[in-house]
Formats: structure tokens, sequence, C-alpha cells
């Protein structure tokens, strides 16, 4: 990617189809008219967070709309290899570098039956699923998964139907997937052509089981009874397995907290982590103001942080040595197509459902969130970008390919660059007030008053010792001006920059489609002087990264 200067970024964007005329971008959005205003950071390798878990960008693919079919798996594409997998989403998955999966749900899995999806595919029932009202034909199941997950080079993370089936159909998945031979199950696994065992180590024990949409919901203290029952006969076939609970489903439900204690209450010895579930969206009952949007990763933070404080209070009350990982594993940007048509399938095989469209300001807010979860990289040890293809995901496919939406890159920069130690860092520079956060129940939010003093630029840095590099990833929430960043290098010397990249332009609207799939892409900035004092400017709405070699 060329560098380009902000007058000729205007000007290309103007000619790419992005205008706004040049007098309105300096007006409203402004291509920083103002003087800089600096926000100051000093990186001292000393001062660690915690190690960035490998699977802290993985992401998830349900049952719904075209993620499976026409989206992963489609046997008449053009694309398709013998399994029938789209090979162009195996490679940009591939290229991608995820590193684990959730399947196959979200609300699909509370109506789900593993056994409809093994064996030969002649056999398999084609059902109706209730949670989103579609045809599901099984063509695509647990074995097919498998050598999907292999193909792109990523790790399954099962989800667990704790709707409509048991404790022990849960244990007959472990025994199906992970013991070698000579029992029921796995006999059944290599009567279907799979005599090694898939070996999954990480499986959600249930999804959103609070929600009174969820087939099956349940109130706390029977589901955590039942989770604790499941992780006893789980662990029984594999002691080595990690069980994540299911958490309640965000702070809009009025049992949040309350749920997530009396749940561990009852299956905190047993189980490994527990789940947190976001979606942010820039509504219209929250004003449609940018500037509060792109401040809603600050309660992420604030959900990371109450459930990892209910984690520890349950342990210090049952005096245990354990402390319990937090599992985000779902969170997206998700508000436009939701409800109504956008979510009922009319009884369809494979409709377009929650295909979200994403802008520029979609994008620069998961460049927020994604640092917030990297901020909390002590705590948070999984965590899933909900979903991965066509449905509220960073790509999209048709019959000639794929498409990549605004959030793909934010997304790609944090599997490219979050490798190593998250530093702990705490920037000093100009803010602008947030007087709440709010978004309504049915759009996934939560109002939070009294935020105060929001920070333009948000910041993370991490260093990758085995690569010798450190990273900044920042968000500049500013509307109207670009904002300088001041680097203080406190016993790291940088020698080098390898990237200086932004995700910017002048109208936050500006999205890309399939007739125009290049409208929002990253551009590559001129480099700063490196030395143990540095000072680099970040354009206005906009997410950067910034990595160097030390």
């Amino acid at each position: 990617m060329k560098t380009v200067s902000r007058r000729r970024f205007l000007k290309k964007a103007g000619q790419s189809g992005l205008a706004l005329a040049a007098g309105s971008a300096l007006g409203r959005f402004g291509l920083a008219q103002s003087a800089p205003r600096t926000t100051r950071v000093t990186i001292d390798s000393g001062r660690q967070i915690a190690p960035i878990d490998h699977h802290l960008f993985g992401s998830f693919l349900e049952h719904l709309g075209r993620a499976i079919y026409e989206g992963i798996y489609d046997p008449k594409s053009k694309f398709a290899d013998s399994n029938g997998f789209r090979t162009d989403v195996i490679k940009e998955v591939h290229d991608l570098g995820v590193p684990i999966v959730r399947y196959p749900g979200g609300n699909f899995v509370s109506g789900y039956h593993w056994l409809d999806g093994v064996g030969p595919k002649k056999d398999r029932p084609t059902v109706l699923d209730r949670a989103w009202n579609t045809l599901e034909p099984n063509q695509f199941g647990t074995n097919e998964f498998i050598a999907w997950t292999r193909a792109v080079g990523t790790e399954p993370l099962f989800g667990l139907n704790f709707g409509t089936a048991s404790a022990e159909d849960a244990a007959a998945l472990v025994e199906y997937c992970n013991v070698a031979g000579g029992t029921k199950w796995s006999n059944l696994r290599r009567s279907h052509g799979y005599e090694q065992p898939h070996n999954v180590k990480y499986w959600c024990v249930g999804n959103e089981m609070d929600g009174t949409w969820q087939i099956g919901h349940m109130e706390d203290r029977d589901y955590g009874i039942k989770a604790s029952d499941a992780a006893r006969q789980m662990r029984v076939i594999d002691p080595t397995i990690k069980l994540i609970a299911c958490g309640s489903s965000g702070p809009f439900q009025p049992t949040y907290i309350e749920w997530d204690r009396t749940v561990l209450e009852e299956c905190y010895d047993v189980v490994d982590g527990i789940s947190l579930h976001r979606y942010f969206g820039n509504t219209e009952e929250n004003g449609n103001d940018s500037s509060k949007y792109l401040a809603m990763n600050l309660g992420m933070d604030r959900q990371i942080e109450e459930i990892a404080a209910v984690c520890d209070t349950v342990r210090a009350h049952k005096r245990s040595n354990k402390q319990l990982f937090l599992s985000f594993d779902e969170w997206n940007v998700w508000y436009r197509a939701r409800g109504g048509d956008f979510a009922d399938g009319h009884g369809k095989l494979a409709p377009h459902l929650l295909e979200e469209p994403y802008n520029l300001e979609d994008a620069v807010l998961v460049g927020g969130l994604a640092n917030s979860l990297i901020r909390h990289s002590d705590r948070v040890k999984v965590a899933c970008l909900a979903q991965l293809v066509n449905v509220i995901a960073p790509i999209a496919t048709n019959e000639d390919g794929i498409l990549r939406h605004t959030i793909f890159y934010p997304y790609a920069w944090a599997l490219k660059y979050a490798h190593g130690r998250a530093l702990s860092v705490a920037p000093e520079g100009p803010s602008y007030q947030v007087a709440s956060l709010g978004q309504p129940i049915e759009s996934g939010g939560l109002s939070i008053p009294g935020f105060g003093d929001v920070q333009y630029l948000d910041v993370v840095v991490v260093h990758d010792e085995e690569k010798s590099t450190v990273t900044l990833l920042a968000m500049n929430r500013d509307l109207q001006n670009e904002q300088e960043l001041e680097i203080n290098w406190h016993d790291l010397t940088p020698s080098k920059v390898l990237a200086f990249e932004t995700i910017t332009g002048p109208d936050l609207k500006a999205g890309n489609t399939l007739a125009d799939p290049k409208r929002v892409t990253p551009q590559t900035l001129e480099n700063p002087a490196v030395g143990s004092r540095m000072t680099v400017k970040l354009p206005a709405r906009s997410y950067s990264v910034l990595s160097l070699a030390v």
C-alpha cells in the first residue's frame, strides 16, 4: 500500500466514491483543521498485563442464515472442493489465522440433536430449526465441521444443547469426539469413517439459557445444577477438556450478575470459565450519536470487570484455589439486521438472515472492542467475533466470490499483531464528555449513566519478545480532528517502523459492497522518526496500527 498524505487521501477518497465534498469533509467531519492535541503514553516492557492467549480472537459459526450453507459449505459452488467446502472461504479464513471457531450455535444449538448431523448424508433428516424458523438439512454436522477446521487450521469450540437435550447427551458427544474406540459412541464415530478421535478441548455448556427467547430457557439455579451434572459426566470421559459455563446474555438482562453468581455457586468447581456476550449499535434510541457510539467499547471493559468480580466473589466464598477465565464468545456490532424478517427464515433453507452491512464507524468501534479484549487479557482467554461468514460477519459470499466488510480490517490486525504480552499503559490526553452510554434492550445494549470523560485516543500496546516487536493499536474517537500520540520508551529502543496503517475516511457511514468492495480499506501512513521519544499523528475517526522492531 502506498503512503498517502491527508490532502492526497481526500483526493483519492473523492475519486473512489467515498466522497463528501472537500468543504463538507473539512466542515462536519473535518480533516484536521485545528492543531493536533497530544496524548502521551510510556512504554515499559516490565509493566505487563498478561500473555495474550492464542484463542483471544476466535470466531463463531452457527446454523443460521447463510453462515454454513452458502457460506462455508456449498457443494454447488464453483469454488467447492470434494467435501463441498468453499475453497475461497477456506483460504480467507486460513490467511486470517482464526485460532478457534465456536459451533454450532448460538440459539440454534438449544434445539439441535447432534445425531441428526452424523452418518451417511442420505440418511440424515431434514428438520425445522425452531430458533430461526429455517429448514435444516443436516448435510453439515460434527464431522464436517472438524474436517473444515483442519482445512483452515483452526480449533473447534463446541456448543452443547442444554435446551432440549440432557446431560447424558452432552457426555455422549464428548465420547463420540474424544474417545479412541471400544465404546458405544466412539465406535459409532469410527463406523462413520473417522477412526482417530477428534480431541475437542473446548466446550460451551449451553447458550444464553437465561434468555426467555432461548429454547429450553431455565432458571439460574436449575441451569447451574444441570451444568454441574453434565460437567462431571463429561470429565469422566475426558478429564482434559475445558468447560465454559453459560453466563448472562448481557447487561440488558434483568438477571445480569445475579444469574452468573447463582450459576457459579452450583458449578464453579467443575468448570474452567464462564461466557460473556455483547452486541453494540449506533441506534436511533441512542440519538445516532457517533461520538457516544465510539465510546461503547468502555461498556465491554466494564462488563468484563463486573463478571470477573462475580467469579472472584464466588471463588472467595468457596475458598477455591482455582481462578476462572472469561470466554467472551459472542461480540460484535449488530443493530440493523435484527428482529422481524431479518431473524425469521419462514421455513426456508439458507435464507438471508442477520446480514448486517458495516460502515467505517463500525470498523473503528470493532477496533476499540479488540483493544478492550487485549486490555483484559489477564482474564479473557477465549473470545469469538460473532460471526465469521455472511451472518453479522466480516466476510460475505456470493456465487462469484468474497466481500470483505469494513470490520474485517481491525479484526485482521488483531489476529496479526496481538501476540506476546499485553503491556499496561496509562495514556494521558484530551477527552470529551459522554454523559451516558445507552442502547435499548432489543439492541443488546445497556444504559450506564455518568461515564464522564472519555479519552479521544484509546491505545493498547503489545510486546512480542519472540519477534522483537512492539505494536500499538489506537482508536481515535475524535470525529473532527487528528490527534497526536507521543510515545515515550522506558526500556526498549525502537529501531524500525514495520507497519503504520489506518482505516479512516471522510464519511462515517461509508461501507463496502459487492459493487464497490474497496470503498473503505486501510491506508498506509507516513512512517514517523524512531527514537526514545516519538510523535505520530492519528487521523480523525480512525483505527490505526503502528508496529515497530525493538
